[in-house]
């Protein structure tokens, strides 16, 4: 079964331009779930851009989940929390704030005990690789480890993907991130990946 398409937002995005071609790539392949990338903007900038985007994604059929802000997500009506920082503590605040209604994802899995630690705390998925940057070597594997063996569903993470090998992945989702955002045409390029990954099914 091809992996279902979870997309992030670029680190920097034009606040003016970005939620127009945020709608014309959301017209496109089915994206199971958009996750707002916070990046480099403050506090305000970051509630102003999801805010917007919330609301394009959720009109768009996906699920739209804050990076770290349970207020946050609350607050603008999203569908959850991806967790990158805090740990364990901060992965059992989200659970606790937004289960069983929210959904609670746990990133920055680095090792098989990151995995299993967060793993067991009623989270809805582990994320493996980056946000954004370069791809880590050690994320495809860890993702096939924990997708062969356990139930919570595994996503991995690859912000440089190339088309012609992202159909390898056995995660149950595909995150895709600059390699969308800094093509040509960031719609065709999704388009692009989609038909890949269903390709390899």
């Amino acid at each position: 079964m091809a992996p279902q398409l979870y997309l992030i937002t670029p680190e920097a995005p034009n606040p003016e331009q970005f939620p127009r071609q945020l709608m014309g790539v959301l017209s496109g392949p089915e994206v199971a779930a958009l996750l707002i990338r916070r990046g480099a903007l403050d506090d305000a900038g970051y509630a102003a851009m999801a805010e917007r985007i919330v609301q394009i994604g959720q009109a768009a059929g996906a699920a739209v989940l804050i990076e770290d802000d349970v207020e946050m997500a609350r607050t603008l009506g999203a569908d959850g929390v991806h967790v990158t920082s805090g740990g364990v503590k901060a992965i059992r605040a989200a659970v606790a704030a937004l289960k069983p209604d929210g959904i609670v994802g746990a990133g920055n899995v680095r090792t098989r005990h990151d995995a299993m630690s967060f793993g067991e705390l009623d989270v809805d998925y582990l994320m493996f690789g980056p946000l954004g940057g370069a791809t880590d070597p050690q994320a495809a594997e860890l993702a096939q480890w924990w997708a062969e063996t356990f139930e919570v569903p595994a996503i991995y993470s690859d912000p440089a993907a190339d088309q012609a090998l992202v159909t390898s992945t056995p995660a149950e989702f595909l995150a895709l991130s600059d390699c969308v955002w800094a093509a040509p045409d960031a719609g065709a390029a999704l388009s692009g990946f989609d038909k890949a990954v269903k390709a390899s099914a």
